[in-house]
């Protein structure tokens, strides 16, 4: 099967082909085309864009759920039905992720998205492509423990304490967590996971610089939603955030919803950090795609109002934003077009070892792709060469 869309704008990795085509066969892309050579171009079948603009699907590595599912508690079929809501609003890959509980409940949730990988392959339709898990804890500092339950922290003392930890049995899935420096054995744990495979990112942390270059050179290379759940900048203790302004080879996410970063520090970070390392992330829970409202999410009421989470501590607990929303507000701040795609997907694809596959629309790359209007909203999603309508 080959599709051809035509007459459109086509966000590559460093300019934008206007007017442009891509044509799509058997789940790639095959072929990206200046629309003056699509005389000689055979398709089965042909979607007229009207000059919508193609960007390559957004992928969210820190997301807790949508649609009433949360990925703590959530079986497979679960997991499928928030994988298709993603497709629908843009993201074509994503990584359940879960905050600290007991080991019986990692176990459950580590099988349920063994089993919804399982009938992904089998099926590449269903949904934005569950690509492994990311553990935001257990070991993690409890003085920013942020929405997090310190009751299910833990300390590192030696392999065993990782081995306690469920991993998914699948080739190619993806294993990323979350971790603070400081806490105890916190250097000697980055260097078990590195030597495992893990991918490995700072954060819910109060970690001085000293900590911060020791972990970086036994392999944490990433910030977890970067200024949130750490110590903050002050001009007598540069903590986490300056140290991070420092060193551009680290890269970071953050939560563009303008309630955990303002508006203004995210323009902030747009001057200061190079769009190469920065990624965007939803931190979406549950009530996501829900509206206002009160939930039961993590044993304790989650009230939702204007779009801002809290909990009965008064605590951000989350977002409810989707990677799309974040998308329109960098798009709004001045981000460019071509840095919009590194943030989603380019960046994300590079941070899980997945980018050899995804991330960028490329000849030979998988074709991942969604089509927004001039107004940024979502005409419709290709994932794996499939048409998602939203």
């Amino acid at each position: 099967m080959h599709t051809l869309l035509r007459n459109g704008r086509i966000v590559l990795p460093d300019s934008v082909l206007e007017p442009g085509a891509i044509l799509i066969s058997h789940g790639k892309i095959s072929q990206i085309i200046d629309s003056s050579s699509l005389d000689s171009v055979v398709a089965d079948s042909v979607i007229d864009l009207d000059h919508a603009t193609i960007f390559p699907g957004f992928i969210d590595v820190h997301i807790h759920g949508a649609v009433s599912v949360d990925v703590n508690s959530a079986d497979a079929a679960g997991l499928l039905r928030v994988a298709e809501f993603l497709a629908s609003r843009g993201v074509t890959a994503w990584l359940p992720t879960l905050v600290p509980g007991p080991n019986e409940q990692y176990e459950r949730a580590l099988a349920a998205i063994g089993e919804a990988m399982e009938v992904q392959a089998a099926d590449t339709t269903k949904g934005a492509r569950v690509c492994g898990v990311h553990y935001e804890g257990p070991f993690v500092s409890s003085e920013q423990c942020g929405a997090l339950h310190r009751e299910h922290f833990r300390k590192f003392k030696n392999a065993a304490d990782l081995d306690s930890l469920p991993t998914i049995n699948r080739e190619g899935a993806v294993h990323m967590i979350t971790v603070a420096p400081e806490i105890q054995g916190g250097i000697e744990l980055i260097r078990e996971l590195r030597q495992r495979g893990w991918v490995v990112s700072i954060g819910h942390t109060r970690a001085t610089p000293a900590i911060l270059d020791a972990a970086k050179e036994a392999g944490a290379q990433h910030m977890t939603h970067f200024m949130n759940a750490m110590s903050p900048l002050h001009h007598r203790a540069p903590g986490p955030v300056g140290w991070r302004l420092l060193n551009d080879d680290v890269s970071l996410d953050l939560i563009a919803d303008g309630i955990h970063l303002d508006p203004m520090m995210l323009k902030v970070l747009l001057r200061c950090v190079t769009p190469s390392r920065l990624a965007l992330i939803s931190d979406a829970i549950a009530a996501t795609g829900l509206g206002d409202g009160d939930y039961e999410i993590w044993s304790e009421q989650i009230t939702v109002q204007d779009g801002r989470t809290r909990n009965a501590r008064g605590s951000i607990a989350g977002s409810v934003i989707t990677m799309l929303d974040a998308v329109k507000r960098m798009l709004s701040l001045g981000a460019s077009e071509c840095d919009i795609a590194r943030m989603a997907s380019t960046n994300p694809a590079r941070l899980l070892g997945i980018d050899v596959d995804c991330g960028s629309i490329e000849e030979g790359k998988r074709a991942d792709l969604i089509a927004l209007s001039d107004r940024g909203d979502i005409q419709f999603t290709v994932t794996n060469g499939a048409v998602v309508r939203s």
